[in-house]
């Protein structure tokens, strides 16, 4: 069928579809080629155990974090599921080594300023120093913008990007049409000239900043061990906020222990680097997870947290209210031991124990079973005789002497000991070795004490007359 002719009237109504489909098709290749950007990066600034290489591998979803010194770099995995793209976010980690603040003209460089976010970090374990942290990573951030020198306008213009920012910042919800109906309507209500309200932005450094409190988990120690109460968590908090609200920065409390807000932070900081979707509101109940986007807080709304405050000001210096935990070692009642080094020692006792062996002392002898242990084998050297002048005839010390004297010259290991003579006074002929070496045998010395034992009644019972023996 042939086509219909159609007036030139007709053929103008046709224009404006073919410019529909036109402006369609042109969207969809934007749209292509809208990739996610390739050049964004994060600057961690923090002091040494804040929590920042373990929060970076939170983010990572690593669970094995490795440290670093200097200046490390890591990468974060981006996402868009809505137009099925990814990209790496890179991650620079300053080391919290003051001497290392010369790195920073690697991880930022005047260059990359527009497409950077700075994130300091500082720690709930040591909550006294939050605050002085805070100021002294500023200041080394603020010092090294300068050194730059970069043009005044091209500052300002960075600065004015933050302030519109931080304007056109609306309460999210789970509800795009509404966020985007409110954010129309504050642009036309207030327009883009809204003045910042009291306390906002003063020290705009021209950069994206994002306050992180790590490891909130310990506040319960906190309590438990330095007498904690809420006011204090308080008293920190709207010191930190107003920090925050200088800088114009975002605030989070996490917990990578307890995973609290480690999910929210990475989908706020792909939010603020790539605009992608971010509809969590501010949080502020929990005192362990809060959640303060940038924008949103004000100097009324930290004046509510004030408002909890009994036995403390809001104004009162830092230090003062949150001081550190007094020292342990007061009054020098507790002086610090220090070990001896081991080879010193064993040097030491070695030079004792030869001393003690060369010089044979009576102690020496008297103790020689405890001595022998630590020197090795004793010498072989012959039973001591007795004097028989210093031994009573009429009791049996005499005999107990050898008996106990042959026990401690005898040798380890042998059967018997060298005979020697002993002879008691009044009978001079009855040579005793023979009994001293058979009580040397025997493996029992009970039986033997008892044995000389009968001897010796055996020989006070023959009034004036020497002791016999009977050896079998």
């Amino acid at each position: 069928m042939p086509p219909l002719l159609t007036s030139a009237g007709d053929k103008s109504k046709e224009l404006p579809d073919e410019n529909l489909w036109t402006s369609i098709l042109g969207e969809v290749q934007t749209k292509g080629s809208n990739k996610l950007p390739s050049n964004k990066s994060i600057l961690v600034l923090g002091d040494n155990e804040s929590g920042k290489t373990t929060l970076i591998a939170k983010l990572q979803g690593v669970e094995d974090p490795k440290k670093g010194s200097g200046l490390e770099y890591a990468y974060i995995d981006v996402r868009d599921e809505y137009r099925d793209d990814h990209t790496r976010l890179g991650v620079w980690v300053l080391d919290g080594h003051p001497m290392y603040k010369q790195l920073l003209k690697f991880a930022l460089p005047a260059e990359s300023i527009p497409n950077t976010l700075v994130m300091f970090v500082a720690s709930m374990t040591t909550p006294w120093a939050i605050l002085d942290q805070l100021q002294s990573w500023v200041a080394v951030l603020h010092d090294y913008i300068d050194s730059l020198r970069i043009p005044a306008e091209t500052l300002q213009e960075y600065r004015q990007k933050i302030v519109k920012r931080w304007q056109e910042y609306v309460d999210q919800t789970d509800d795009p049409d509404l966020n985007v109906s409110r954010t129309s309507r504050n642009l036309e209500e207030e327009g883009d000239d809204l003045p910042l309200s009291e306390g906002v932005l003063t020290s705009n450094l021209g950069l994206d900043v994002v306050v992180v409190i790590t490891k909130t988990d310990y506040m319960s120690t906190l309590e438990k061990e330095n007498d904690y109460r809420d006011e204090h968590f308080d008293f920190i908090q709207q010191w930190v906020r107003r920090f925050c609200l200088q800088y114009g920065a975002g605030l989070f409390y996490t917990s990578a222990k307890e995973d609290k807000n480690c999910d929210l932070l990475y989908k706020y900081l792909t939010h603020r680097l790539y605009s992608l979707p971010f509809r969590t509101p501010a949080l502020v109940v929990e005192k362990e997870a809060l959640l303060v986007p940038s924008g949103w807080d004000s100097m009324k709304k930290i004046s509510i947290v004030c408002e909890n405050l009994q036995s403390m000001k809001p104004d009162d210096y830092y230090r003062d209210v949150i001081a550190p935990p007094a020292s342990r070692k007061s009054g020098g009642r507790e002086t610090e031991v220090v070990a001896e080094d081991e080879q010193v020692f064993l040097a030491r006792m070695l030079s004792l124990l030869q001393q003690g062996h060369d010089k044979q002392t009576p102690a020496v002898q008297k103790t020689g079973s405890r001595l022998q242990t630590c020197m090795g084998p004793p010498s072989i050297t012959p039973p001591k005789k007795l004097d028989p002048s210093k031994v009573s005839s009429t009791s049996g010390e005499g005999v107990l002497a050898n008996f106990f004297n042959s026990l401690l010259h005898k040798k380890p290991g042998s059967a018997s000991t060298s005979p020697s003579s002993v002879k008691t006074p009044g009978s001079p002929g009855i040579d005793t070795s023979v009994g001293v070496e058979k009580a040397v045998t025997q493996s029992d010395a009970a039986a033997e004490l008892e044995r000389l034992d009968k001897i010796g009644r055996i020989s006070r019972a023959k009034p004036g007359g020497s002791p016999s023996f009977n050896i079998k």
